[in-house]
């Protein structure tokens, strides 16, 4: 495993995404990624499927301290009392002390974002979580939320895949030591048929979404979070690092496309 190193903080530059999975299939899914040798997890309130990734974590052949646990508060909690009050009831679901990492999921247009990083500080400050971020957050949202914050903004969690590479975002975080964790690297199944990305991965006996995970991960500063519920495919997600594109190939790979990427994320929404 490679990690991602930013504020004197090392993370697992891969980790298993629960996004659309109910509680039993998180549950499962989370059971058999710890199991092959992740030990990164990531989930959210609004996800509903808490308690199942905590019940696997609590039931893994692994202990606690090794797994970094992510979890976002909904965005409907906008006071800090609320929003510390809603990551008590994500500890009682998870079954856990803390969470590695504590994420907004999102900026609510109602939301004063002064107050929701006070809010994310106390729950920092109450070692309910070892370390906060945001989600979905542009450039300049992101600058002010670092602002604003008294402990490191660790991460930007964000859409990141060939399609849709985040050029500003990821320059900014870079800059800056911020980790950019990127969601749906496979633009959520969109990619899974790509030609590219096939014809890369045979040059290395990969398969082509080992090759797009591969790119995510050949960016400084970016961790990815996969979602697979077949263990076969969660084993492959992580079974990255014993290659590694060369320039070229990456710059081949870097196809930004608003359209490609509305189709697949708009698409997979329907199909769920």
């Amino acid at each position: 495993m490679e990690y991602v190193t930013v504020s004197d903080v090392e993370v697992p530059a891969i980790g298993v995404g629960t996004w659309q999975m109910e509680t039993d299939t998180a549950y499962r899914a989370v059971r058999d990624a710890l199991d092959v040798g992740y030990r990164h997890v990531d989930t959210a309130q609004i996800y509903g499927n808490e308690s199942g990734v905590g019940r696997a974590v609590a039931e893994a052949d692994v202990d606690r301290e090794e797994v970094f646990l992510t979890t976002k508060v909904d965005p409907s909690h906008r006071s800090v009392e609320s929003i510390v009050a809603s990551v008590e009831d994500s500890l009682a679901e998870l079954d856990t002390d803390y969470v590695d990492l504590l994420l907004i999921h999102w900026p609510h247009p109602l939301a004063d974002l002064e107050t929701v990083m006070v809010g994310l500080n106390e729950v920092v400050d109450r070692d309910m979580a070892r370390h906060l971020g945001v989600s979905n957050f542009g450039k300049d949202r992101l600058d002010r939320a670092r602002e604003l914050s008294d402990a490191p903004v660790l991460t930007d969690q964000v859409l990141f895949h060939p399609w849709w590479p985040q050029r500003e975002l990821l320059a900014y975080c870079q800059d800056e030591d911020v980790m950019l964790t990127a969601y749906s690297p496979l633009a959520n199944g969109g990619l899974l048929g790509d030609e590219l990305l096939a014809e890369i991965g045979e040059r290395y006996g990969k398969t082509g979404p080992q090759v797009a995970i591969r790119w995510a991960t050949q960016h400084r500063n970016v961790a990815t979070i996969p979602m697979s519920t077949s263990r076969t495919h969660l084993e492959e997600n992580l079974d990255v690092f014993d290659f590694k594109l060369t320039q070229g190939e990456h710059d081949r790979v870097t196809r930004p496309s608003y359209l490609k990427t509305g189709k697949a994320l708009f698409g997979g929404m329907l199909d769920f």
